[in-house]
């Protein structure tokens, strides 16, 4: 009875753990929670948006989908902090499902919007280029006002804050990995928020026949891979396991999050996401 017992719980939990994954779609509810000192998770439960405190005014990088903008908003809130004190929405790229939540959030902030030189007429006009290798499968997204480029290696301050751009092109031309410091007991770790790295693309479009995205791609690569990072969260939150880390932070606290190693290992599946890909396109 006991086996049975068992089996018929363990059952239970495959099934509750399937279905909960498949809650998690680009724009479901997601309690917000603390990932290391003033740096918090407000997205959602498909895509990831950072709020970074201080006294002086905070930084939110990303806004989800348009769709996922009242999740956000309600997040930020909900953590006790207020709307008209973030300052900077800093975007990574400018596809829907990470910049369609820019316009909403920006006009209940009022910040000023950045992102790459390349993506600041997508951010403003929310229609994507036709370089973009997803052109075509891409779908537009409202437009945000107030919106400047940054350029790599660019600082953006905000009283103690100090959020650096890093240009990351490929997935988007004008993608951008964010960096900067939290710090928590006295320990301050370096904090990254990873652009996507993953070569996608429109059913017709051919990576081997745009050697600059190719190479773009590999740059980002070698860029990221070369950060100090301490913990990284990626534009999708699946990529470096933030559900599994949140459960494991429950018991072992923020260390949980802690993984010297994580920038590169995002890095490296992105590289042999693209290699595949080149190599199908042989056969």
């Amino acid at each position: 009875m006991k086996l049975i017992a068992s089996l018929i719980l363990a059952a239970f939990a495959s099934v509750a753990s399937v279905a909960h994954a498949q809650d998690r779609d680009w724009s479901s509810p997601q309690q917000p929670f603390t990932i290391y000192g003033n740096t918090h998770y407000v997205g959602t439960g498909g895509i990831s948006a950072v709020l970074v405190t201080s006294p002086k005014g905070h930084i939110l990088v990303d806004g989800t989908t348009s769709k996922g903008a009242e999740v956000v908003a309600a997040n930020i809130r909900s953590m006790g902090f207020k709307l008209k004190d973030v300052k900077y929405i800093l975007s990574t790229h400018s596809h829907e499902d990470h910049a369609g939540g820019i316009s909403a959030l920006q006009k209940l902030t009022g910040a000023t919007v950045l992102g790459g030189a390349a993506n600041v007429e997508t951010l403003r006009s929310g229609v994507s280029p036709k370089s973009d290798p997803q052109f075509g499968s891409l779908s537009n997204f409202p437009g945000a006002a107030k919106v400047r480029a940054v350029a790599d290696g660019e600082v953006v301050k905000l009283g103690p804050l100090a959020v650096k751009a890093h240009s990351t092109p490929g997935h988007t031309e004008g993608g951008v990995t964010w960096s900067w410091q939290s710090c928590e007991a006295g320990k301050c770790r370096d904090v990254v928020f990873v652009d996507s790295l993953t070569a996608v693309s429109a059913d017709s479009y051919r990576f081997s026949e745009h050697p600059e995205v190719v190479a773009s791609l590999q740059s980002s690569f070698e860029a990221v891979e070369k950060l100090t990072c301490d913990i990284a969260i990626a534009a999708h939150p699946e990529v470096n396991d933030m559900w599994g880390r949140q459960q494991r932070a429950a018991k072992e606290g923020n260390a949980a999050y802690v993984d010297n190693g994580a920038c590169r290992a995002i890095a490296a599946a992105g590289r042999k996401r693209l290699e595949t890909r080149l190599a199908s396109e042989k056969r």
